[in-house]
C-alpha cells in the first residue's frame, strides 16, 4: 500500500466515524423523545474503501399505522368515558344518592305515611318537602345535562381550532419532507415532525395516510373525507352560545362534509371529536329525555279532576311552557322537551307560601270545584290511596323510534311504572357508563402495546447506541494507528534524504 493509499484510508475513516459519532450523539440526545425516530449511518465499500452514503430512518409505516389507529379509538373512548363521569357526578357518584329515583323512592314513602296519618299537618307537610326534593333533583339534573352539553360544544369548537392549526404546520412539515427528499438531502428531522403532528391529528379525528412521490403525505378522515391534499382541508363548526332541551347543536363540517358522532357505550368513534359529538347529540338528549319523561308522568299522574269531571289540571306538580306560561295536564305520548327543567310543587300546598298540605289530601289544590273530601273527613284517604297506587303502576312512555337497543325514544322500557322508570333511568346510564369504563381499559391497553411496539423498532436503545459509540471509537483508533504509522514512515524518508 502506497502512503497515499493509506493516507486516503485514514481519512475516510475519520470521514465516517465523524458522520458516525454525530449520528449516534444525536440518538443519544433524543433517547427519552418519544417522537424522535432512530437515524443509522449507512456504509458501503467500493475501490475507494468505505464511505457513508446515507443517513438511514428506522421507519415503521405499519406499526404506526397501528398507533395510529389505537391512539384515535382511546381518545374516543376516553373522552366518552369523562362526559359519563361529569353525569354521574351530579346525580350523586357511586350510590346516585342525588337521582331523581332517590328522590321518588323518598316521595312514596312519606305518602305512605300522609297515608296512614291523613289528618296530620307533619305528614303532609313531610309529602309536600319530598315532592320538592323530586323537583329539585329533576331540575339540577336537567341543568346538570345541559351543561355537560354546552361544554361539549365547547370543546369541539376547542378541538377543531386545535385541528386546523395542526394541519398548518402539517403543510409546513410535509413541504419540509418533499423539498428535503426531492433535493436528495436527510428529510429525517421533517418526518420526525410531520410523525409528531400525525400523532396529535389522530387524537381529535380519526385518519389514514397515503404516502406518494417525494414522500408527500395525504391525509383522510376515518370516513374516507378528504383532510389534507397538498394543503389543509377546511374544518369548520359554529359553537352554540346555550343549551336548553330543545336546542340542537351545529354539526363539523371537513371539506363540506358532516363528521359522524360516534355511538354506544364502547363507541365507535375515532376521535376526540366524534365522541364530543356522541355525548352533546346521543347520550347526553337521552338522559334528558328520560328526566322530561319522569316529570310528565308526574305532572300526569297527581293531576286533579273537578267533581264534575269535565276538567282536569296539575294538582301537585305544574310545570311551564317555553313561552312562560302554565303547562296544563299532558295527554301527549311523545317527549315534552324541557319539563324536567321547569316543573315545580304547587304553591297551593306549600306552607312556607301559605299554601295547605291537606289540598293535597282532599284533591281540591285547584279549588272548591276539585274538592274530593266535601264533608272535610280528617281521616280521608281515597285521593292519597289513588296517587301511592298510580306510581307503582304501569304507564306509558314515549314509544318513539328505538334508541340503543331499545324499544323507546328514552332508551329504555316505555310501558312501566313510573317508579320502574326513574330506576332503569339509572340502570340504564350505569350500564352505558360501565361498557365505556370496561372499554376504556381494552382501547388504553391496545394503545400502550402500539406504542411500546412502535418505540421498540423506531426508538433510541441507549444500551446499543453506546455499544456503537464504543465499535466507532476503536475505529478511530484504527485510523490513528495508520496515520501514526505513516508519519514514522515519512521521518524516516526525511532522515534518509538528509
Amino acid at each position: 500500500m502506497s502512503l497515499t493509499s493509506a493516507l486516503n484510508t485514514a481519512q475516510g475513516i475519520f470521514n465516517n466515524t465523524g458522520a458516525q459519532s454525530s449520528v449516534v450523539s444525536n440518538n443519544i440526545a433524543n433517547a427519552g423523545n418519544k417522537d424522535y425516530v432512530r437515524r443509522q449511518a449507512m456504509l458501503t465499500t467500493s475501490l475507494n474503501g468505505a464511505q457513508v452514503v446515507k443517513i438511514n430512518r428506522a421507519q415503521e409505516d405499519a406499526l404506526l399505522r397501528q398507533y395510529l389507529k389505537s391512539n384515535s379509538q382511546d381518545s374516543a373512548q376516553q373522552t366518552l368515558l369523562n362526559g359519563l363521569e361529569d353525569i354521574k357526578s351530579v346525580i350523586g357518584g357511586n350510590d346516585y344518592e342525588t337521582a331523581p329515583s332517590t328522590y321518588l323512592a323518598v316521595f312514596r314513602d312519606k305518602l305512605s305515611a300522609f297515608r296512614a296519618a291523613p289528618n296530620s299537618t307533619i305528614a303532609g307537610q313531610g309529602a309536600i318537602t319530598a315532592a320538592q326534593d323530586v323537583v329539585n333533583s329533576l331540575n339540577n339534573a336537567t341543568n346538570a345535562v345541559q351543561q355537560v352539553r354546552m361544554n361539549a360544544d365547547k370543546s369541539i369548537a376547542n378541538s377543531v381550532e386545535e385541528l386546523n392549526e395542526l394541519l398548518a404546520q402539517f403543510e409546513t412539515a410535509n413541504n419540509a419532507v418533499k423539498s428535503a427528499t426531492s433535493a436528495g438531502a436527510d428529510p429525517s428531522q421533517a418526518l420526525d415532525q410531520r410523525d409528531a403532528l400525525l400523532k396529535q391529528i389522530s387524537g381529535i379525528v380519526g385518519v389514514t395516510t397515503v404516502t406518494r412521490d417525494n414522500n408527500d403525505m395525504v391525509l383522510y378522515t376515518s370516513d374516507g373525507v378528504t383532510l389534507f391534499e397538498t394543503i389543509p382541508r377546511a374544518v369548520t363548526f359554529k359553537p352554540t352560545q346555550s343549551y336548553g332541551a330543545s336546542t340542537d347543536g351545529n354539526g363539523v363540517y371537513i371539506d363540506g362534509v358532516a363528521l359522524g358522532k360516534g355511538s354506544g357505550g364502547t363507541t365507535s368513534a375515532k376521535g376526540s371529536l366524534q365522541a364530543l359529538l356522541q355525548l352533546r347529540d346521543e347520550v347526553a338528549p337521552t338522559f334528558q329525555s328520560q328526566l322530561d319523561e319522569i316529570a310528565k308522568g308526574l305532572v300526569a299522574l297527581f293531576s286533579e279532576t273537578n267533581t264534575a269531571g269535565t276538567s282536569t289540571l296539575p294538582g301537585l306538580f305544574t310545570w311551564t311552557l317555553p313561552s312562560g306560561l302554565p303547562g296544563g295536564t299532558p295527554t301527549t305520548a311523545t317527549i315534552i322537551d324541557g319539563i324536567a327543567g321547569s316543573i315545580t310543587v304547587n304553591p297551593a300546598v306549600v306552607t312556607s307560601l301559605g299554601g295547605d298540605p291537606m289540598k293535597l289530601r282532599n284533591g281540591s289544590i285547584n279549588g272548591a270545584a276539585f274538592d274530593q273530601n266535601t264533608a272535610a273527613n280528617g281521616g280521608y284517604t281515597a285521593q292519597l290511596d289513588k296517587f301511592y297506587t298510580a306510581m307503582g303502576a304501569k304507564m306509558d312512555f314515549d314509544p318513539g323510534a328505538g334508541v340503543i337497543g331499545f324499544n323507546s325514544a328514552t332508551g329504555i322500557d316505555s310501558n312501566v311504572s313510573i317508579m320502574d322508570f326513574s330506576s332503569s333511568s339509572i340502570g340504564w346510564f350505569e350500564q352505558y357508563r360501565s361498557d365505556a369504563s370496561g372499554a376504556t381499559e381494552n382501547t388504553a391497553a391496545a394503545l400502550s402495546r402500539s406504542d411500546e411496539a412502535y418505540s421498540n423498532e423506531t426508538g433510541v436503545n441507549l444500551d446499543e447506541e453506546l455499544t456503537l459509540l464504543l465499535d466507532i471509537e476503536q475505529s478511530y483508533k484504527a485510523a490513528t494507528k495508520i496515520l501514526n504509522a505513516i508519519d514514522e514512515m515519512l521521518k524516516s524518508l526525511l532522515d534518509i534524504a538528509s
